[in-house]
């Protein structure tokens, strides 16, 4: 059954939302259905395209992996990030989010927001855009921020969480997601919103949570955060698939007579 904003709405407060990144069309065929949430997300940049942080991420490179996406993913909610540079004002918001929305046709688009883009969530949302807000720890504002900073330290931070959030809701978004937020500003935040919150290192008092899959089945390592549990050691497996198959050839094992025409 197709996982809708209703769907996710009726979750909150009853059930634990799953979601997981993905960026191809084999690993968002393979996660369909299993979660309730596909992100296409612009971690893909990093574990993808190599880069050291989202930044280079285009609207095109975007585009084409929510595309590949879309084409496997029929049962869970997709949404699409907005890519760094792509919302900084609201005409070229509402261009590229259109862009994006028609072209992709994913279900909704994640933007990385703080105070001064509330009139650009407001504008989306009139327009009739689903809208998640990310907040928190923002990865395409790490250059602004010195680094990657846990958020919610201090009383003063919290309070400044929360009104945020609380705007959010009020301008119409359909969900935040709340990264590397000290936990008890995030399940604070969660309670008095009526709206669902995803979590992502931000401890369990959220409504659901979200890993990036490539952290969390094990095929990304060179940088590993704390709140990442892998479920599964696929860079060792592959690499002791792909040896095999090496040695296989070599050996002239592979292909055996039953493998050949």
């Amino acid at each position: 059954m197709k996982v809708t904003l209703n769907t996710l709405k009726k979750l909150k407060g009853k059930e634990k939302i799953t979601a997981i990144t993905a960026y191809d069309a084999l690993f968002g065929g393979i996660f369909d259905g299993e979660v309730d949430i596909i992100l296409v997300g612009d971690s893909l940049s990093m574990s993808f395209g190599g880069n050291s942080d989202t930044l280079p991420l285009s609207l095109q490179d975007m585009l084409y992996h929510a595309k590949a996406v879309r084409r496997a993913v029929k049962s869970s909610f997709l949404i699409a990030d907005m890519p760094f540079g792509t919302y900084n004002t609201i005409d070229e918001a509402l261009h590229n989010a259109t862009f994006l929305y028609k072209k992709s046709g994913v279900d909704a688009l994640k933007l990385e927001v703080n105070e001064s883009k509330i009139p650009i969530i407001k504008e989306l949302v009139n327009n009739g855009f689903a809208i998640m807000s990310h907040i928190g720890l923002m990865p395409q504002f790490f250059r602004f921020d010195g680094g990657y900073k846990i958020k919610g330290k201090n009383n003063d931070e919290k309070q400044k969480l929360l009104d945020l959030a609380l705007k959010l809701q009020d301008c119409g978004v359909f969900s935040l997601l709340i990264e590397a937020t000290k936990s008890d500003i995030a399940t604070e935040i969660t309670k008095k919103l009526e709206i669902p919150t995803i979590g992502i290192g931000s401890g369990n008092g959220t409504d659901g949570q979200i890993l990036v899959w490539s952290d969390a089945f094990g095929f990304y390592d060179e940088f590993s955060p704390k709140f990442v549990r892998k479920y599964l050691n696929g860079k060792d497996l592959l690499k002791e698939a792909i040896n095999k198959y090496a040695n296989d050839v070599k050996s002239s094992n592979f292909p055996n007579k039953d493998e050949s025409y």
